[in-house]
């Protein structure tokens, strides 16, 4: 699995295995967002729209956006509004303004109700529309304020001038008189219209002339997270973190899974592979401690980076694997003897298949063709923390059994040189291998089977 590429089939390996304990996590996020909800009341968001006319560059308007939400408009906003035990300081993280199109500044209000979030926007808005004015009256240059009087007052004086020059031209008796008068009229209107638009073209004149575009909406749900929001992104936070986390250990995995690596880690032969009819208990490990009880509920006992069983053949065809490994080893020993069967404790499929194994060489006829007979075995669960294989006596030599997957290197090491140690040479392994039970059809039936399993049952009794 460390070097494989992760593929959809296996997450979804991962969720079918492991379903009962990513729904208990995804309970568990949602309740830890539950809580976060219930630790942060919900909160209410509304905006006022505040319209600048007259011409605005981008960089202006962003300024615009740092005067409204700046402390001295916030500050006089919270003095207006009068919340107890709320200062201006903690009103300006509940306040911020953005510049949209259109000349637009858009100020929102956050607060704990609906009808806070509308006052505190309004507020704010009316606040910064009328510092925004002072600052334009304050920054006007008196010189061209004076310069634009008096010209007002000298247009004021040369239109009563086209006036009485007109009265002057007569009432029209001539036809000069009459393009005279006609000529003043026209003086006296463009005269009028320059100083319209030199007034237009004042930007403190336009741009202190602020307007707010009517009172802030009330605002109708809360703003996000809402708590069905921190609920379902607790759940699926915690789901997603599992199922990494189970990603993530497969692929520091060291576990051999390979029967190269295996032969090596142990260094001896492989005798071949034989097939367990799957069974769930098979896959859990032994012992009724209360940490295996909690696995069991919390549905982690089962391995989920293994492949899916396959489907054997008939009890038949199993017991052929069998005799075929026990032909294998019959044909390795010089001499008949007798063996120990190791089998790592908490492998529970290698235990099934070294008993079947005993069973087998007990059950085999006598003497092969050959001559040769079967060896005597003997179950032995060693335990991989601190390997301890009995001395050599009426037993030498030693076949291990194991399933692929469920050890490293390290921990095989370790069990062939507690086989050194003890005097045994490890003669072969044997791989077990999990697989669906199909349906019992031709070949020994289970009446008969029963005797060898008994056999096994009485030559590993020494070792419980």
């Amino acid at each position: 699995m460390s070097d494989d590429t992760i593929r959809l089939a296996t997450i979804g390996r991962i969720i079918r295995r492991r379903r009962r304990f990513l729904i208990i996590l995804a309970l568990v996020g949602a309740l830890l967002g539950y809580g976060a909800s219930v630790l942060f009341p919900p909160r209410y968001t509304t905006s006022a729209s505040v319209l600048l006319p007259g011409a605005w560059e981008e960089r202006e308007l962003l300024t615009q956006s740092e005067i409204a939400t700046s402390s001295v408009v916030v500050d006089r906003a919270a003095a207006t509004l009068g919340w107890s035990g709320v200062s201006g300081s903690e009103l300006r993280g509940r306040v911020s303004a953005t510049a949209a199109d259109g000349n637009i500044i858009k100020i929102s209000g956050t607060a704990e109700t609906p009808q806070r979030a509308q006052r505190l926007a309004d507020q704010v808005a009316q606040q910064f529309v009328a510092f925004a004015g002072r600052i334009a009256g304050d920054t006007a240059d008196p010189d061209a304020a004076a310069e634009t009087e008096t010209l007002q007052q000298t247009v004021a004086q040369t239109s009563r001038r086209i006036t009485e020059l007109a009265d002057a031209a007569g009432r029209g008796q001539s036809v000069e008189s009459v393009q005279t008068r006609t000529e003043l009229a026209k003086l006296r209107t463009m005269l009028q219209e320059a100083i319209t638009k030199l007034k237009q073209a004042d930007p403190a004149a336009g741009r202190a002339n602020m307007v707010v575009m009517g009172p802030a909406a009330r605002p109708t749900g809360e703003a996000p997270p809402t708590r069905t929001q921190l609920v379902a992104a607790g759940a699926l936070l915690f789901f997603l973190l599992a199922v990494v986390g189970h990603l993530t250990a497969a692929r520091m995995s060291r576990r051999l899974r390979t029967e190269p690596e295996i032969a090596a880690a142990l260094g001896s032969v492989l005798l071949g592979s034989v097939d367990v009819p799957g069974e769930r208990r098979a896959h859990r490990p032994e012992g009724r401690s209360t940490r295996a009880g909690l696995r069991r509920l919390l549905g982690i006992d089962v391995r989920w980076d293994v492949p899916t069983p396959r489907t054997s053949g008939d009890e038949a065809g199993r017991q052929v694997r069998y005799r075929r490994v026990c032909a294998r080893l019959r044909d390795r020993l010089p001499s008949p003897r007798r063996l120990l069967v190791v089998v790592p404790d908490g492998d529970a499929i290698a235990r099934r298949a070294a008993e079947q194994l005993v069973a087998e060489a007990g059950s085999a006829p006598s003497a092969s063709p050959s001559g040769r007979r079967c060896p005597t075995l003997r179950v032995v669960g060693v335990p991989v923390s601190r390997p301890l294989v009995p001395d050599s006596g009426d037993e030498s030599g030693v076949v291990v059994v194991l399933s692929a997957g469920s050890w490293t290197a390290g921990e095989l090491a370790g069990i062939a040189e507690a086989c050194a140690d003890a005097g045994h040479e490890v003669v072969g392994i044997v791989l077990a291998g999990p697989v669906r039970r199909p349906t019992r059809s031709a070949g020994r039936p289970r009446d008969a089977a029963t005797p060898a399993l008994t056999v096994g049952e009485y030559a590993t009794g020494g070792s419980r």
